[in-house]
């Protein structure tokens, strides 16, 4: 069996990848980074999301000698010029939390107009083998940040965000954690990826 770690302590990021790959039927076993490794995380001195992905995938590869995987993600708004971006998870500074960003992004948008509000999630994800081997896929998804927050199912920016891919008026805090995995940027990144790095594999 094949293994792969996954350059994140993220529990749902590790369940959302186990069970990626076990619906391909292919016997990969994924592993978090703290399983295999007490290595610091790396900087991420990237300036786009692919940038920082690679980062994070060579030095789990580096770090475990073992194939890794990583993402990197976050909120893109057109009228803030695609801020906060790569910045997403520090966006309101040293001791930044979801509800400070929240705040922060209230605070940048409360008085944009309707048509001025869209924007999109973004996730690279990059797949790195210690061969030399590198795969990155790039996933969206679009959709519209409104003017107050709601729903408590998700995290980060997803009670501001309400996706077009949607039938309602649903936040992607207020939808259920399948229909959201159905339709989001992690989501489509994780399947886009899979086959790659399954036929990478299965050609070793």
């Amino acid at each position: 069996m094949s293994r792969i770690v996954l350059a994140s302590n993220n529990p749902r990021k590790l369940v959302e990848l186990r069970r990626t790959f076990e619906s391909t039927g292919t016997p990969v076993e994924v592993v978090g980074l703290s399983e295999v490794s007490d290595a610091p995380a790396p900087a991420e001195t990237g300036t786009t999301f692919v940038e920082n992905a690679l980062i994070k995938a060579r030095a789990a590869a580096r770090d475990t000698g073992l194939p890794a995987l990583a993402d990197d993600s976050g909120l893109e708004v057109d009228a803030l010029n695609r801020m906060p971006g790569i910045r997403s998870a520090r966006w309101s500074g040293p001791q930044a939390t979801d509800e400070r960003n929240l705040r922060l992004l209230l605070e940048q948008t409360f008085d944009l107009a309707p048509e001025r509000r869209r924007g999109r999630f973004v996730c690279a994800m990059a797949f790195i083998d210690p061969d030399g081997t590198e795969i990155t896929k790039v996933a969206t998804m679009e959709g519209r940040v409104i003017s107050e927050a709601r729903g408590a199912n998700g995290f980060g920016y997803d009670p501001m965000f309400v996706p077009d891919a949607q039938p309602g008026n649903l936040t992607s805090a207020e939808m259920t954690a399948e229909d959201k995995d159905a339709i989001s940027h992690r989501g489509q990144a994780v399947r886009a990826i899979v086959p790659a790095v399954v036929a990478h594999l299965e050609g070793h």
